[in-house]
């Protein structure tokens, strides 16, 4: 266990894995654990906190980034990345619990599932992984131009990064944009870079291609020539393909 002082602070940082890993830093240097870590878009004022603003130090980041990779192991590095992307509230606290104590005892840590922080980091990144592994089945294209094509999705965690590099190898001469409306974000590729910006929570998708609105409309028929309506199962349905994800198909809208 990590026998470090703990002090009776709250950690706020801007949301960045830079931003968490400078933490890291810090806290590794002071043998200190904060009370609490959140991110400026999370964190709720409550008047009794003893705030501390956390600067973002890239140095400090790839300091930690190279510490993790030589003196634990790279599938910490992946499981830590993965989890950060996670939704889930106390990722923070258990992912800087995780990494310290990495740096104690080295690899063995991913091992040691009877520590509350390293089995939560394990369920954190494998949550993500299963999320992500679902979206790159059911994400869906529509052409908005010629050789654009626009994709809208309502994930739980912060994957489009995740989706981004998974759809950039599989249509490496495509253009396209997934715009994560959950988080107002979206990712642009070009068929030579990509970057993720923020998108307004009021944008629109542009009109579709005529020649999208036609295969959408063959879509639809088949979907709804090939239903039995007597055997029509709405419950078995959203077993197989949860109503969550309904927004984001074509033959449900």
């Amino acid at each position: 266990m990590l026998n470090w002082k703990s002090v009776n602070e709250v950690y706020i940082y801007d949301g960045s894995i830079d931003g968490l890993f400078t933490i890291v830093f810090d806290a590794y240097i002071s043998k200190t654990l904060p009370a609490s870590i959140y991110s400026k878009n999370s964190y709720l004022y409550r008047f009794t906190d003893n705030i501390v603003n956390i600067e973002t130090d890239y140095t400090k980041s790839e300091r930690i980034f190279k510490g993790i990779e030589k003196n634990i192991s790279s599938e910490t590095l992946y499981q830590t990345y993965n989890a950060f992307l996670s939704c889930q509230e106390n990722k923070e606290m258990n992912i800087l619990k995780y990494i310290l104590h990495g740096f104690v005892v080295g690899p063995k840590i991913n091992n040691m599932l009877s520590l509350d922080y390293v089995l939560n980091v394990q369920k954190l990144y494998k949550n993500v992984l299963r999320e992500a592994d679902k979206f790159y089945g059911i994400l869906r294209f529509i052409q908005i131009q010629d050789n654009l094509y626009y994709a809208s999705i309502h994930p739980d965690n912060n994957i489009i990064e995740k989706l981004g590099n998974h759809f950039i190898t599989r249509l490496p001469t495509q253009q396209f944009i997934i715009h994560d409306r959950n988080r107002n974000i979206a990712l642009l590729y070009n068929t030579n870079d990509y970057c993720i910006i923020d998108v307004p929570a009021n944008f629109n998708i542009p009109d579709i291609s005529k020649e999208e609105q036609l295969f959408q409309n063959l879509w639809k028929t088949f979907f709804n020539t090939i239903a039995i309506k007597e055997r029509t199962n709405p419950r078995l349905q959203m077993q197989y393909m949860p109503k969550k994800y309904w927004k984001d198909l074509v033959e449900k809208n």
